[in-house]
């Protein structure tokens, strides 16, 4: 379960707070679309739940656990281990084969090389770009790379998975490919990059202000 209690956040010491103190807790299963006007936090939000920042006042909480508070070692681990991340541009690494991108948070996390690989071209297959495993970004379409970004969120089977407007670039085609991808990862069901299909519900949050995002969200978040 991941949730947020009192949750503050400013940029600067003095500078403007937000999130007005957050209480909210997120549903696993679920896909949750985290909405607002320019400027309210969306993108933060996602940072300071992937534990990438650090909140002013209140905590972040997996599985009871006060992890935004723990040292930065242990950090480091829940993010390599239990959180996967979507970016809006895909950020994929221009010099390195879309397989190697795929893999490159399982090795982080101490997988051995030859799962890591094995997991990445399943899902890859899943996601109908197998066939593009061994091409580098500058070969394939802004929506197939969006769809390898996934695959690379879901490589370690996080429980958490936070996607920064990752439609944002999209046509409704391959946003809706994606979209159908993430809510295939929150139940833990099969095909479509879901992630492996095990039953596992995972808590997927969508930084956006998009309505066709928010049309196929389980809940909203209003910031």
């Amino acid at each position: 379960m991941l949730a947020v209690e009192g949750l503050g956040f400013a940029y600067s010491r003095g500078g403007e707070e937000l999130f007005d103190g957050l209480s909210h807790e997120f549903t696993p299963g679920a896909v949750t679309a985290v909405t607002g006007p320019s400027g309210r936090g969306k993108s933060t939000l996602l940072y300071v739940l992937g534990l990438m920042l650090t909140p002013t006042r209140g905590k972040v909480l997996l599985d009871g656990e006060a992890v935004s508070s723990a040292p930065d070692a242990v950090r480091a681990r829940v993010r390599a281990h239990r959180i996967g991340f979507v970016f809006q541009d895909s950020a994929l690494d221009p010099t390195r084969t879309v397989l190697d991108s795929v893999v490159e948070p399982a090795l982080y996390a101490g997988w051995r090389l030859g799962r890591a690989r094995g997991r990445g071209r399943d899902l890859l297959e899943q996601m109908g770009v197998g066939a593009r495993a061994d091409h580098r970004p500058g070969e394939i379409s802004g929506g197939q790379a969006q769809r390898v970004a996934v695959c690379r969120a879901l490589v370690t089977d996080p429980v958490v998975i936070l996607a920064d407007e990752p439609t944002g670039n999209l046509d409704r085609d391959n946003a809706a490919q994606v979209l159908t991808a993430l809510s295939a990862a929150a139940t833990g069901g099969g095909g479509g990059g879901s992630g492996g299909g095990d039953g596992v519900p995972r808590t997927v949050l969508i930084a956006t202000h998009d309505p066709f995002v928010i049309d196929h969200a389980d809940e909203v978040l209003s910031l």
